[in-house]
């Protein structure tokens, strides 16, 4: 039995566990099962591979997307500069084996966005600065398209700001919003994040990272004025399916 597995602390209806257990029935894959693995806190890691000692690969999700980085043997490149990992690849060998880092995140989020840019969107502000923001980021800084960050924090880094500042000239400015907070998110589906919806137009990209509902109260703002929108559902796709390939390469 080869056993894959999310690292989470409260999953409830795991996308992902769903994801790869409708692939494994589809591809016949009898000697494979996908496992929730809820964790209270992070010190309860080493623990699975005690208890399970068949794990062939895992994904992790918030809020052990940085933590778990401190129990892994290697971390990949491009997981290190975003300062996050998503899934976790276990390299075994004779008895022993180790833990590989990487954020497919990245390629998720990139392949679902790019498509809807075009030569005028080289701005963007992301809503919120916790750990999913952090391929956000990555990814814009790789198209060269300039962010700033909405934030409720008191002390602001560099290229963040509190949603109070935020005005109509900068969202004209910003022609790329992304929300990489948990707003909206069922059964919460009637909160968004707090901008002046006003002034997006036809021009803009609204990017959900949410995908549950569908079309979140963040995205129908977005497309009543007409922008183009578009949720997180295919780079969670697009993301399981990297997970898997890195799983399976030799």
């Amino acid at each position: 039995m080869k056993t894959y597995g999310l690292i989470g602390y409260r999953l409830g209806h795991s996308f992902s566990r769903q994801f790869f257990s409708d692939k494994f029935e589809k591809e016949h894959l009898n000697d494979h099962e996908y496992i929730n693995f809820e964790l209270d806190n992070i010190n309860q890691f080493p623990a699975i591979f005690q208890e399970n000692d068949h794990i062939a690969g895992l994904n992790c999700t918030i809020p052990y997307k940085q933590e778990i980085m401190s129990f892994l043997d290697e971390i990949d490149e491009e997981a290190a500069i975003v300062g996050a990992v998503n899934t976790v690849k276990v390299i075994r060998a004779k008895n022993n084996f180790k833990l590989k880092g990487f954020n497919t995140d990245c390629y998720g989020f990139e392949q679902s966005l790019m498509p809807l840019l075009q030569k005028q969107h080289r701005k963007a502000l992301i809503l919120g600065t916790g750990g999913a923001s952090k391929a956000v980021k990555f990814i814009l800084d790789k198209h060269g398209i300039e962010y700033l960050s909405a934030t409720t924090k008191e002390k602001l880094s560099t290229n963040e700001l509190n949603y109070e500042q935020i005005d109509g000239n900068l969202i004209n400015e910003h022609l790329i919003v992304i929300n990489a907070t948990p707003l909206g998110t069922f059964p919460e589906v009637d909160t968004c994040p707090s901008i002046p919806y006003e002034f997006i137009s036809s021009n803009h990209v609204l990017f959900d990272l949410v995908y549950n509902p569908e079309e979140t109260l963040f995205l129908q703002k977005g497309k009543v004025k007409g922008a183009s929108i578009k949720n997180g559902l295919e780079m969670l796709h697009l993301q399981a399916i990297k997970a898997w390939e890195i799983w399976n390469d030799k």
